[in-house]
């Protein structure tokens, strides 16, 4: 990605209230004998059917915690370059800087775009994390559009109350050996979520990648994490937030990667189980 953009995900916790125990049942037992028709052959036996109810008690499950919410933040749009009066606009950066509304983003040499990538991917980790029971929001509707801004992005994450807020990107580097996935973050941080929480959320992203198989950067960051001051996104967050850089499109095997669906579900799978990792 040439000029990274925050958005979020919102992704949240899962979690619920057991019962109170049950108190001891009580049992009614119902005898019926029910005597045969007399004949002048001998009367059969009588016969008899024994019932046995238990009645639990009745008891009343506290509500729930409500769902927790996470942001996904797909970088770019598929419209921004056909806009650059309004990506070009200037809007806060946080630390005192401005910077412009929105990129373009980059592409594999064959010309597949990082909006394209990060909106299939956002989506599938959504409808996984959606599975688990976490309220996702994410800061774009479609691929069709122009922006949204960095800063409005970080905005929604904000306004949501979100427990988690990842924005998913894919970088550009011309240097074609270059690959690899890295993990960034507010440092320093400018709030409390800024600081513990996003390097939390950073560390267990990371972990859980690697977990899945994917290799951290070999040319940005250092192990799979690079603190960063320059992204708005990132430093107008209040919630915990990372910017996931999935690796380098310009890198001929992780290009193909990010070409196909099998390629992208991967990614997905493993960035919503590191956002459940997180939560839980």
């Amino acid at each position: 990605m040439r000029r990274p953009v925050l958005a979020v995900i919102a992704l949240l916790a899962l979690a619920a209230c057991g019962d109170q125990p049950p108190a001891a049942p009580s049992t009614t037992t119902t005898t019926t004998v029910t005597s045969a028709s007399t004949t002048t052959t001998s009367p059969p036996p009588p016969v008899t059917t024994t019932t046995t109810t238990t009645t639990a008690p009745a008891t009343t499950a506290p509500p729930g915690k409500p769902a927790p919410v996470v942001v996904l933040d797909p970088g770019h749009n598929g419209a921004n370059a056909a806009n650059p009066g309004e990506i070009n606009r200037q809007v806060p950066a946080g630390r005192g800087r401005v910077k412009a509304c929105n990129t373009t983003g980059t592409a594999t040499n064959a010309g597949y775009p990082e909006h394209a990538f990060t909106w299939d991917v956002a989506v599938r980790v959504r409808d996984q994390l959606t599975a688990q029971g976490v309220r996702v929001v994410l800061t774009r509707p479609d691929d069709d559009g122009v922006g949204p801004c960095v800063d409005r992005r970080a905005a929604i994450g904000n306004e949501s109350g979100a427990a988690a807020v990842v924005s998913i990107h894919a970088d550009g580097s011309t240097n074609p050996s270059a690959h690899g996935f890295h993990i960034a973050y507010s440092a320093p941080p400018l709030n409390d979520a800024q600081g513990e929480p996003s390097m939390r959320l950073a560390t267990t992203m990371r972990d859980t990648l690697v977990a899945k198989g994917f290799a951290t950067s070999t040319y940005i960051g250092s192990a799979g994490l690079s603190p960063r001051d320059d992204l708005g996104g990132l430093n107008l967050s209040e919630r915990p937030a990372v910017l996931v850089e999935c690796g380098n499109m310009r890198n001929a095997t992780e290009a193909a990667a990010f070409s196909t669906p099998d390629g992208r579900a991967s990614y997905a799978t493993a960035i919503a189980a590191g956002v459940l990792a997180y939560l839980n």
